[in-house]
């Protein structure tokens, strides 16, 4: 920036100073500011001019001069006047004269053509040979601030720099030159000079926000490291610093600033938690996400990732508790249903793996991962499910069973609703979910299709999912379907259809149709075919095929 001048740096620059307040990336005014807090104030109309005075002059063009000479209206609302002829500071009164243009047209919105002034200002500063670094500086910031506002960001950086090589220090340059950098994604040059701005004054709330901002997106782009590629942040010396008495911040400036605080702690705790994941150290990790969701208790993305650090380290309870949490505040979460799968089956629970793994296929069929899970899962499932029939089960409760020849009866138990289809008699009246399961098993057993359609004629549709849902498996609804086909679909078509339209509400339906054997589902389909081609009053074949698409 060069060598520091003893001139002092609280002269304005004159008319562009509006980005001190709303710049042109609009995002710059912060609650509570004073938006005229660096604006050049008006001079009273009654103050002289180097020691002389004029009654009626105006000065209401923001520049550095002074009332004093001829007021000539330009531009402005309607009955405003200027004085154009103002002085500033050691410029020839032609070259004040253009600068005063300038303000004025850059007050009225009119960048280039305040931009065209200040560059013949310029030019006619290097050939009146006059030495005035000061005044320069302003010429250089004021074109910069042109530059800024129709987006010539390059432009404005070079202008900036040649102002700071003649006043080191000089807050404006140094504020626009941030704000030019910011607009070209340049963010580690903005961060510095948006941190000299604040050495120089710490009361400029543009700064103060885009610091906050800047860190956010350098922690996302270079992680915790992102200080190490910043570049030396310059010492302002004390004769530059603006030492200012401010108001004590309100409470919800010191709510934001804590909300600012926090998110960037996040923000530094996930990226530190998620190098750590890479790396494998997944007990490190942990202690990062643990923080992140104390700071952000409803953070989904923080419970899945630690879920898989649990995983990892297989603590599949608290790898499951993390997706429980995570599916709470984001109930189709894919990422969690599935980390929750692989928990349930750490802990062995292949039912609800099963089910979770089946809602991420349902969400994405194209998870390959997710496929290749249900596969493993389901035949560890059907491993299950045979070892626990293989092992030795309660006394079950006996239900009388008459073995009969021919036509001849043979009295059974009082009231047992006995029925006999070639050999077996069962209870064609259970009266709970336990006989009925022993009424369906002994059909099964004996291969008696017709006992298993008289015991589904004799029970209520509604009533089917309660009384199955103890004994569903495979083998059962293959020989239910059987059962239908073979006898109940020719007498009762309507019954039949009551049933299917029951049976898949069944709890752990979903799971047993899916461990079906290909028999099993053969038997289901041609069952569905066969009602499709009934004609009913209660039921249309695309209902039929409404129907089948919960089975099939």
């Amino acid at each position: 920036m060069g060598n520091a001048q003893k001139k002092p740096h609280g002269r304005g620059d004159g008319g562009p100073h509006s980005e001190f307040n709303s710049s042109h990336h609009g995002h710059w005014r912060s609650k509570g500011a004073s938006s005229d807090k660096y604006k050049v104030p008006q001079e009273p109309k009654e103050k002289a001019a180097n020691g002389t005075s004029k009654r009626g002059s105006t000065a209401s063009v923001p520049a550095d001069q002074s009332s004093g000479g001829r007021e000539t209206p330009v531009g402005g609302n309607a009955g405003e006047s200027v004085n154009l002829d103002a002085p500033c500071g050691a410029l020839p009164p032609p070259l004040a004269r253009l600068k005063n243009e300038g303000n004025l047209l850059f007050k009225n919105g009119q960048f280039a053509d305040a931009q065209e002034k200040y560059s013949q200002a310029i030019q006619g500063y290097t050939e009146s040979g006059i030495d005035s670094p000061e005044d320069l500086c302003t010429l250089y910031s004021n074109r910069a601030a042109c530059y800024l506002k129709d987006g010539n960001s390059q432009e404005c950086i070079q202008d900036c720099t040649r102002a700071l090589e003649l006043q080191p220090f000089s807050l404006k340059p140094i504020l626009r030159r941030a704000m030019a950098y910011e607009s070209l994604e340049r963010y580690r040059k903005a961060y510095v000079d948006y941190k000299t701005v604040l050495q120089i004054d710490s009361g400029v709330p543009a700064a103060h926000d885009s610091v906050n901002r800047i860190t956010r997106l350098l922690i996302e782009q270079d992680g915790t490291e992102w200080r190490e590629n910043l570049p030396d942040i310059p010492r302002v010396p004390l004769s530059a610093q603006q030492h200012r008495r401010e108001e004590p911040p309100s409470a919800e400036v010191l709510q934001a600033r804590a909300e600012r605080k926090a998110e960037i702690q996040f923000t530094a705790l996930k990226q530190e938690g998620n190098e750590f994941v890479k790396k494998g150290q997944y007990q490190d990790a942990l202690g990062k996400y643990t923080v992140c969701l104390k700071l952000k208790p409803e953070e989904c993305a923080i419970y899945t990732n630690r879920a898989l650090c649990y995983l990892k380290l297989e603590r599949f309870a608290e790898a499951k508790q993390d997706c429980d949490a995570a599916l709470r505040v984001e109930p189709t979460n894919k990422k969690a249903f599935y980390r929750r799968a692989l928990a349930n089956k750490g802990l062995k629970d292949y039912l609800a793996c099963s089910s979770d793994l089946q809602e991420v296929l349902q969400q994405d069929p194209n998870v390959q991962e997710a496929e290749k899970e249900l596969e493993e899962v389901t035949v560890l499932l059907r491993q299950s499910l045979a070892n626990a029939d293989a092992s030795p089960a309660k006394p079950r409760k006996t239900v009388p069973i008459t073995e009969v020849e021919g036509d001849e009866e043979t009295a059974s138990a009082p009231d047992s609703g006995g029925s006999h289809r070639g050999a077996t008699a069962i209870n064609l009246r259970p009266t709970n979910a336990y006989e009925f399961g022993q009424a369906l098993n002994t059909a099964r057993c004996g291969g008696d299709t017709a006992a298993c359609a008289d015991l589904l004629a004799s029970t209520t549709p509604e009533t089917l999912p309660q009384l199955l849902s103890t004994q569903l498996d495979g083998n059962t609804i293959g020989f239910v379907m059987q059962s239908l086909d073979s006898h109940l679909l020719e007498k009762d078509p309507n019954l039949v259809y009551q049933h299917l339209n029951h049976l898949h509400t069944t709890d752990r339906f979903s799971v047993v149709l899916m461990l079906l054997e290909k028999d099993e589902r053969r038997h289901m389909t041609q069952l569905f075919e066969h009602l499709s081609a009934v004609q009913s009053s209660e039921f249309t074949k695309n209902d039929v095929q409404n129907l089948a698409n919960k089975y099939i």
